[in-house]
């Protein structure tokens, strides 16, 4: 079976950044909707027609990904406002920070706690590959048939990652989480 819009394709991958600096790998297939909310549109075309056992290569700029970084989602808060647990590459759901947090935060963004220091801590809104143009390295391990439920719900349900529709989001970053 070729793959097409509607259908349910297992990819393995290699990612990386354009200087060959491996970012994530995935080895296990994950099984992800085509012409739903789990892939990036230029993955889905690139996927096109292809069957199982193809290697498809690509490049995607930032627009075409994670989005560009946008300064707008980074905030300085006080670091008396969190617990003292609270360490570096730890996340927070923007919709969970504590009271006396900057009223201009969004609440519909996850942050990353990228610094911290004795009277300060930095939250980053963007995601971690926000302005980074990446190399995708994928293999069709499967195509199937998308379920109606599937293509109801606009994804294969595995929970690995979602797009956050544009409209949820701060103009400038379209994200995945």
């Amino acid at each position: 079976m070729d793959i097409n819009q509607h259908c349910v394709v297992a990819l393995t991958w290699t990612l990386q950044d354009t200087l060959g600096e491996e970012l994530d790998v995935l080895d296990d297939p994950v099984e992800f909707l085509v012409g739903g909310n789990d892939l990036f549109k230029k993955i889905e075309e690139a996927l096109q027609g292809h069957s199982v056992g193809a290697t498809v290569l690509l490049q995607l700029e930032p627009e075409e990904a994670f989005g560009d970084f946008n300064e707008q989602l980074v905030f300085l808060e006080s670091r008396a406002l969190f617990p003292q647990e609270l360490e570096e590459g730890m996340t927070i759901e923007g919709s969970a920070l504590p009271p006396g947090c900057n009223p201009d935060a969004p609440h519909n963004v996850l942050y990353t706690v990228t610094e911290l220091y004795p009277e300060h801590v930095v939250l980053d809104g963007n995601h971690p590959l926000a302005g980074i143009a990446l190399r995708l390295k994928l293999k069709v391990e499967g195509v199937r048939e998308a379920t109606e439920e599937e293509v109801g719900r606009g994804s294969a349900g595995t929970g690995f990652f979602r797009i956050q529709p544009p409209d949820t989001l701060p103009p400038g970053s379209d994200s995945l989480h």
